[in-house]
């Protein structure tokens, strides 16, 4: 069904359409015209400068140029900058400051304007240097320097010399220097200085009889005499030497300007010389009586008189003879000097000795020589044995004789040997040649452990072992801080109390200490404070091994061991030991009630008898730290054990001798052996060492 149009609805009737004129716009608008006229033109502009100069003079410095000289003619570029009296308007940042002065040293900088409100930025120009005039009066090539730089020789025009102070300079060769401070006042300004060289010599005169004598000054000759010479100033060495005479010899001391007249010099006829020669040198020259030297000799004799010269030389007879010499005439004469001899008886054991005499090879030392009446060395020697040497002096008509027994080399080191030997920690140590022994105990032994087993030991080296066990006060030399401590409120650590509660390294690094004191080389190796192995060809400072300490506590040189350091059977008799006794039975378990000691703990060292071998404490007081790791030993029969050190590792170290804590058959043993690790307050240490070959 078709749409309707609505103006067609009301009876079918349409309305008209009726057309109207257009024009079609052609892009013309309309338009507002405003005009500006010249007063408000001139308005606007003076209105901007005015906000502009506002905010110029609002965020401006004001900058002072303190310059000088005060007239430079100075320019800024590189922005605004406005210049009212003395001062510059500038704003902050960094401009191009120019200087001008007449005289001066044209100034380009830089100008740095900070944001200070007001500032002053001091410049100074430097002048131009002076034009400076120098001259020496009366001479010229003299040398000039100004602080010390050579500029040339005088005459000098218009040098430039920069403006200041200066030290002027001028020398001329024999004349005196001459030095002034002068100052330049610069800016290519003309100044002339003119210097009056005074000369540096004086006139000398010369004379001598006879004349024409060469006059030397300092070695150089000048001239010959009749002379008058100009001499430099100073101390001057004067000679006149004639053929046929004695040099004259002067010192002259000569003023610049002050003339002197020498005394006519007399010149003496000179002398002769002579060239004494010896067989053998070395002899003694008198001439007239008058001792002169030893040949060989040069000598001047005065001419025309005779003189005696005699030789003399220890061992050799006297020689003379008479010389008369003539003026300026060398000659040369050669003494042979006769030796006085005598025999001499050389006896020597062994018979096969050498003999050396002034350090010459003269055959087998048993034999007689002859000898000179003088001081000789004699020597006789023998490979292995300690040479003999002597000043040995014989006498003309004595039968004499030489009669030597040499000394083994093993001998002598032996006779050095000190028996007892000090440490810087107070101990005392004491020299053992051991030998065989056997350590360890029979089974059928009363109170015997397991790791007691018999075994044949050799000892070959000697060593020193100490007579008493390291104290509290030795050890805290090493260590001040350790501190033994005490058992139920009795002390342990008292000063000569020996030091327990200590391990074996403890133990170990308190010995290597010892040898670094005394410059010894360390016997065990130490890493990072650990002892890690040792070194068993050491002479320093160590703990002694098990065998050492076995050895000296049980042999009594006749072959026997000790059961107990008192002898063969319990109880303990006369002082003994500081073992655990009646006198610590309020402390301890197992004790031996038919022996009182005197102490409940440690005693101080010493204190009670020594062994078979002078030592002190191997029973009772502290068990001791060895040297040995604890471990399995050979048995009796096996092939004996030479100088042991023990294992070569373990967990354990071995524990040797009984402590004041200790009152069992079993522990009062020589034989027992303990072991450990860990620090106990009835173990300390004593310590050893090898003897030095």
């Amino acid at each position: 069904m078709a749409d309707i149009d609505p103006r067609q609805q009301a009876g079918g009737a349409t309305d008209p359409i009726l057309p109207i004129d257009f024009t079609p716009n052609t892009g013309q608008r309309r338009s507002f015209a405003f005009k500006l006229g010249w007063p408000q033109l001139f308005l606007t502009v003076f209105l901007l400068a005015s906000a502009a100069a506002a905010w110029f003079i609002l965020t401006a410095k004001s900058v002072y140029i303190e310059i000088n000289p005060l007239t430079a003619d100075v320019t800024i570029e590189g922005g605004l900058a406005f210049k009212i009296g003395p001062r510059f308007l500038i704003r902050e940042g960094i401009y191009d400051l120019s200087a001008r002065n007449e005289g001066y040293r044209d100034l380009d900088t830089k100008l740095f304007v900070t944001d200070e409100q007001s500032q002053t930025q001091p410049i100074e120009m430097q002048k131009l240097p002076g034009l400076v005039t120098i001259e020496s009066l009366g001479l010229s090539g003299a040398r000039v320097r100004i602080d010390g730089v050579d500029i040339g020789e005088t005459p000098l025009i218009d040098t430039e010399v920069e403006a200041g102070e200066h030290e002027l300079e001028v020398t001329r060769s024999r004349y005196l220097s001459h030095s002034e401070r002068i100052t330049v006042s610069g800016r290519s300004l003309r100044e002339r200085y003119e210097v009056a060289l005074e000369p540096a010599w004086a006139m000398v005169s010369f004379s001598s009889d006879p004349p024409g004598a060469d006059i030397l000054v300092d070695g150089e000759s000048i001239g010959m005499t009749p002379m008058n010479a100009e001499l430099l100033e100073g101390e001057r060495d004067v000679t006149l030497k004639l053929p046929g005479h004695k040099a004259w010899q002067d010192r002259l001391t000569i003023s610049a300007g002050q003339d002197i007249s020498v005394p006519r010099v007399s010149l003496v006829p000179a002398d002769g010389l002579v060239f004494i020669r010896s067989n053998p040198s070395d002899a003694s020259v008198t001439i007239d009586g008058e001792f002169r030297g030893q040949t060989p000799l040069e000598v001047a004799l005065a001419p025309g008189e005779q003189h005696r010269i005699t030789l003399f030389k220890a061992g050799y007879r006297e020689s003379s003879r008479a010389i008369t010499t003539r003026s300026d005439q060398e000659s040369e004469i050669t003494l042979a000097l006769e030796p006085v001899l005598t025999r001499v008886q050389i006896a020597a054991i062994p018979e096969d000795s050498e003999l050396y005499i002034n350090g010459e090879f003269r055959g087998a030392a048993n034999q007689t020589v002859e000898l000179m009446a003088a001081s000789q060395q004699i020597e006789i020697r023998r490979e292995g044995y300690v040479p003999y040497s002597t000043e040995f002096v014989s006498r003309p008509g004595l039968d004499q004789a030489i009669r030597v027994t040499l000394k083994s080399l093993e001998q002598q080191r032996r006779e050095q040997i000190r028996p007892q030997i000090s440490t810087v920690g107070g101990e005392t140590l004491k020299l053992f040649n051991p030998g065989p022994f056997t350590m360890g105990s029979s089974r059928r032994e009363p109170g015997r452990r397991p790791n007691e087993t018999l075994r044949e030991v050799i000892l070959e080296k000697p060593f020193y072992f100490g007579l008493h066990e390291v104290t509290n006060g030795a050890f805290q030399r090493f260590k001040s801080d350790h501190a033994t401590g005490t058992f139920q409120g009795q002390p342990l650590g008292l000063t000569n109390q020996p030091v327990a509660n200590v391990t074996w390294q403890d133990a170990a690094l308190y010995c290597n200490w010892l040898s670094e004191q005394e410059g010894l080389p360390a016997f065990y190796v130490v890493e990072e404070q650990q002892v890690v192995g040792f070194n068993a060809e050491s002479t320093g400072y160590r703990l002694p091994t098990e065998a050492e300490w076995a050895w000296v506590a049980r042999t009594t040189g006749g072959g026997d061991e000790l059961r107990f350091v008192w002898g063969d059977r319990l109880p303990p008799t006369g002082n003994s030991g500081n073992i655990a006794d009646s006198s610590a039975r309020a402390l301890l378990g197992e004790i031996v009630m038919e022996y009182t000691d005197g102490y409940q703990v440690s005693a101080p060292v010493g204190r009670f008898d020594a062994n078979y071998h002078g030592v002190f404490d191997l029973t009772g007081n502290v068990a001791e730290w060895v040297n040995d790791f604890y471990g399995s030993v050979g048995t009796i029969g096996g092939a004996p054990e030479v100088d042991p050190l023990g294992p070569e590792s373990g967990e354990f170290h071995t524990i040797r001798g009984s402590s004041w804590a200790d009152g069992s058959i079993t522990e009062l043993r020589l034989s027992f052996r303990d072991f450990g690790n860990n620090p106990r307050n009835d173990v300390g240490f004593r310590v050893a060492r090898y003897l030095g070959k």
